[in-house]
């Protein structure tokens, strides 16, 4: 129940003394977090709604350190939801505080800490007027940047307004409170807390521990009230710069993120956190396999060796590649005249983009070329999920050894002209080209007996570029599509 809700009976409270006539209790952030996720927990509510992947892992750590009242700090690579974690811990605060009306940092009616609050309040005693602030504005976010300034986080002289106050440089009442002192009874993050330089992480030992705060050798005994979460990458720590041990030790919990395990969970954040139009939901079908081999694009990279492993591989790179594929199928329906079109594997070829702007590459990737990486990681989940759907290929055997490609291999022998998938393709001449290899059929019934209709035409196109993944045909990229062709026959014709 919220505050306002609990204390509010027949009429609004305005003022410090009907406040206190509603009997509320002043509570710090950290008990207002513990007692609200207690009451989640015995009502058994989703605390972090849409964080996938982490229910037995960072949630419960996470969890354990609100108990705890502590501090926290998320380290874990880019992409990692470590900022999604702390915003949602928004919905662990009371609806809505009470605070003295026209308070720079939202002063505990019962508890004022700020000049301006104390005065007022000896001043009008019960009287004081009162403000109801919601949880919404109950977070502040910094990103550590090389150029955030002690000035900026905890606060400075104002000169001007020592002139408009014709007060004295020695009044502290000159003093303009930074984002800190502002996010008193909030929660503060701190993005990518080692770039912030040494001196500025050194200016919070106090506020974290002791709980003043220092500016321009005032002095002030200022017990701020806040939930502090701090996020970082491991990849900072050598590349740019470090968490200072003083205030590593003062930050209660160090919880460390991951990456999905499984391409399931992968696939609920991805399709959760896609933005797509309404048109292509409605004209444009996605099938599973297809759901499948993008999250195992993302998977292979951060396998790669071309890709820095220290750098990670974001989520957002699936996010951004399932909106790109989207998006070619829908240009090609469109320059086609199609009203409604299925996803095919040559469209894949369009996530490339989306793929090249989010990975890092070591020595060898860059020699390599990032187009080149990007394209050859479609392969490689194409072979990796191969097996899951279809007998293994195997590379050498025995020539009395039949195998169930066999026949689309001779196929592809006997039409030694190759097989063209052209990009711009309608989907009732795509459909005739895959119907017109018929042994790819009786793979599918064999295999595959219970698959759709409409989702058997990616399928007969996976099973193609598995079979030029194990070296049983050859496909060859040109200006307008693709090329299949069986590598004996090409190298006969060559000669």
């Amino acid at each position: 129940m919220s505050q306002k809700k609990k204390y509010m009976n027949t009429k609004e409270i305005k003022t410090l003394g009907d406040l206190k006539k509603a009997g509320y209790q002043s509570k710090s952030i950290k008990d207002e977090l513990r007692d609200n996720l207690i009451e989640k927990i015995k009502s058994k509510t989703t605390v972090f709604e849409g964080v996938h992947g982490y229910e037995n892992t960072v949630i419960p750590e996470l969890e354990r350190a609100i108990l705890s009242r502590h501090n926290i700090n998320f380290l874990g690579l880019r992409g990692q939801a470590k900022t999604r974690l702390a915003r949602l811990m928004l919905n662990l605060l009371d609806e809505y505080i009470p605070v003295v009306d026209g308070s720079e940092i939202n002063d505990d009616p019962l508890q004022p800490i700020s000049r301006y609050s104390i005065e007022l309040i000896k001043e009008k005693g019960d009287k004081t007027p009162i403000s109801w602030l919601h949880r919404s504005e109950r977070f502040a976010e910094k990103l550590a940047t090389p150029d955030v300034t002690v000035a900026d986080i905890i606060g400075d002289v104002d000169p001007i307004k020592a002139a408009n106050l014709k007060l004295s440089y020695a009044d502290d009442r000159v003093i303009h409170y930074g984002m800190i002192p502002r996010a008193n009874r909030c929660i503060f993050v701190i993005n990518e807390l080692p770039d912030l330089q040494a001196r500025i992480q050194v200016a919070l030992f106090n506020i974290l521990q002791e709980g003043d705060i220092q500016i321009r050798g005032f002095k002030l005994r200022l017990p701020l009230d806040i939930q502090f979460i701090f996020t970082a990458n491991p990849e900072d720590y050598t590349n740019r710069g470090s968490i200072v041990t003083p205030l590593k030790d003062r930050i209660g919990s160090q919880i460390l993120t991951h990456y999905p395990t499984d391409i399931e969970t992968a696939k609920i954040i991805t399709q959760q956190e896609a933005k797509s139009d309404a048109r292509q939901k409605d004209s444009i079908h996605v099938p599973e396999l297809a759901k499948d081999l993008l999250e195992q694009i993302v998977f292979e990279a951060r396998e790669s060796d071309f890709i820095d492993e220290k750098s990670g591989v974001s989520a957002r790179l699936s996010i951004t590649a399932y909106e790109n594929l989207l998006s070619t199928a829908e240009l090609r329906s469109l320059k086609a005249g199609d009203t409604t079109t299925t996803v095919r594997l040559s469209d894949f070829l369009g996530i490339i983009p989306a793929i090249t702007g989010k990975v890092e590459l070591v020595y060898e990737g860059e020699q390599e070329g990032a187009a080149q990486v990007a394209y050859n990681l479609i392969g490689e989940a194409v072979k990796s999920l191969f097996p899951e759907f279809f007998p293994k290929i195997e590379k050498l055997k025995k020539q009395e050894d039949e195998s169930p490609y066999d026949d689309i291999v001779s196929w592809f022998f006997n039409n030694s002209e190759g097989f063209e998938l052209l990009d711009d393709l309608r989907d009732k001449e795509y459909k005739a080209l895959l119907d017109a290899v018929s042994p790819l059929d009786d793979l599918l019934g064999e295999f595959q007996p219970k698959l759709s209709k409409q989702e058997s035409y990616f399928v007969k196109e996976f099973v193609l570029w598995a079979l030029v993944e194990y070296k049983q045909l050859n496909k060859y990229r040109f200006t307008e599509g693709l090329q299949f062709k069986d590598p004996y026959g090409s190298f006969i014709s060559g000669i």
